[in-house]
């Protein structure tokens, strides 16, 4: 009785008759006293008032007692028997066991495996038995979900410039690498922006660099080949910060006067950028007549 309770309030919670569900993965202890305890129950339950029968199997029938897993294991074969639509072979089955009635409800022991139709008005269902020790009794429906159309995948790449990034310890070696990314791009058809992603977040960032913009494997085939041959171009970065936004004027006055690092730092912009600018940042903070105003950059 015990075991009925628990199945009939399964059948309860999910809101579902005995008739709804297709198949039950049975607990299955394989004992003379559990197994004819658990089919009765089954029958008693599962088995009455139904068109089709009751289909039932145990999963302990292919990798034993799992003990405290044994729950969980017979829900991923449930799972799994739905998303491939099969109700698989219980195995060892020679005969349905004398000391069940089966004639006493519409249930079957899934001596052969059977294809589990998809049908149209209803998903698919099974429940799933635990039973443990000191007469812990657990019982789960669970229902196909609900299928829905395959996301689109493609997408159409980017049309911008991306960056090819190489890096290695010595500038040989750094040859060497773009050589051998040329061969790939040359015999394989790739995707640039798949390389330029990889190159960026699957490579070490070595000591020696280089960096290749372009947006079609023809560019970077031009380009690797210049890096290959050791005629690539070498460059210096610069970091600009212009100050457009929030600027006003004498904005760093104040700074100018209380801060020796500040003063200094700018004595030492105005030297280095004296021969290129005819205006100084410090008399443009000091606020001398006929400096340039912040609508000008240079």
């Amino acid at each position: 009785p015990s075991q009925q309770r628990v199945i009939n309030t399964a059948l309860a919670d999910a809101r579902l008759t005995a008739a709804d569900v297709d198949v039950v993965e049975a607990h299955g202890t394989g004992t003379k006293l559990g197994d004819p305890i658990e089919a009765q129950a089954i029958i008693a339950t599962y088995g009455q008032h139904r068109d089709q029968p009751l289909w039932m199997g145990s999963l302990k029938s292919n990798i034993g007692h799992t003990q405290a897993a044994a729950g969980v294991a017979g829900v991923m074969k449930a799972v799994l028997s739905m998303r491939h639509g099969v109700m698989p072979k219980s195995l060892h089955i020679d005969e349905p066991t004398p000391e069940v009635d089966w004639s006493a409800g519409a249930v079957e022991l899934l001596a052969e495996a059977r294809d589990w139709p998809d049908a149209d008005e209803r998903p698919r269902r099974a429940g799933v038995s635990s039973f443990g020790a000191s007469g812990t009794n657990a019982h789960v429906v669970l229902e196909q979900a609900p299928t829905t159309p395959e996301p689109d995948t493609s997408q159409t790449p980017p049309t911008e410039p991306v960056p090819w990034i190489l890096s290695a310890h010595t500038e040989p070696a750094l040859r060497e690498s773009a050589g051998r990314l040329a061969a790939l791009v040359e015999n394989e058809k790739v995707s640039v922006h798949d390389v330029a992603y990889s190159l960026l977040h699957g490579r070490a960032a070595l000591p020696c660099r280089a960096v290749m913009i372009g947006t079609t494997r023809e560019d970077f085939t031009a380009e690797l080949a210049t890096l290959t041959c050791g005629s690539g171009r070498a460059s210096k970065v610069a970091f600009i910060f212009p100050g457009q936004g929030s600027q006003w004027i004498g904005m760093g006055r104040c700074l100018w006067e209380s801060s020796t690092v500040f003063r200094d730092s700018v004595l030492r912009t105005d030297h280095a950028l004296a021969e290129f600018v005819d205006w100084s940042a410090a008399a443009i903070l000091a606020g001398e007549p006929d400096t340039p105003d912040l609508d000008r950059v240079d």
